[in-house]
């Protein structure tokens, strides 16, 4: 089994914001495997897939970002040996909109969601999928820009990012993290 966690806050204010790409990227890999997110465990909500045969778990943990892993440790306690069985999707800063950029394993980079799984589940080896929502230079606080919504001239690039994200997802359940890394973490 692998278990795919996007990252994200829940409620409608905070849908569309550049935190919640990590929610809107399962969900998208839902609606392209045809399933829904029909259950609510350890506090986050779950969807469950086949690819290839492979057992999924996808995951919205409802804790809000900052304690995302007080959802995900006990979700996966009893579902995976290794940790590069999970992955988990967020929002980077330090990548320009648009990029992809998947990790093997690491810090949390200032991530306080990835800080909150790391701290829970006691490894940073777990794979990650980063997805770049730029930075704000005009002095903007950051968490004030990573809850603001997308400019209009942002919303396109952000949709294509949006379904090669779920494409990449797919490769890294078929293909494993070094398939996944050479073909998305171009450029």
């Amino acid at each position: 089994m692998k278990v795919i966690a996007g990252l994200g806050n829940p409620g409608p204010k905070y849908k569309y914001t550049r935190h919640n790409l990590g929610f809107r990227v399962v969900e998208t890999l839902a609606g392209i495997l045809h399933t829904d997110f029909d259950r609510e465990k350890h506090q986050g909500l779950i969807a469950q897939a086949l690819i290839k045969q492979e057992k999924l778990l996808l995951v919205k943990p409802l804790t809000f970002m900052n304690r995302s892993g007080d959802c995900i440790a006990p979700l996966i306690r009893n579902k995976i040996q290794e940790p590069e069985s999970l992955l988990v999707v967020v929002d980077d800063v330090n990548l320009p909109i648009g990029k992809l950029r998947f990790r093997a394993g690491g810090s949390a980079g200032g991530h306080n969601g990835l800080k909150s799984i790391i701290e829970r589940i006691g490894t940073n080896e777990f794979h990650r999928l980063r997805m770049g929502v730029g930075s704000d230079n005009s002095g903007v606080d950051l968490a004030e820009h990573v809850l603001s919504t997308f400019h209009p001239d942002e919303k396109a690039e952000v949709e294509a990012m949006l379904e090669r994200a779920a494409e990449a997802v797919c490769c890294w359940v078929r293909e494993g993290i070094e398939c996944a890394m050479s073909r998305y973490n171009q450029g």
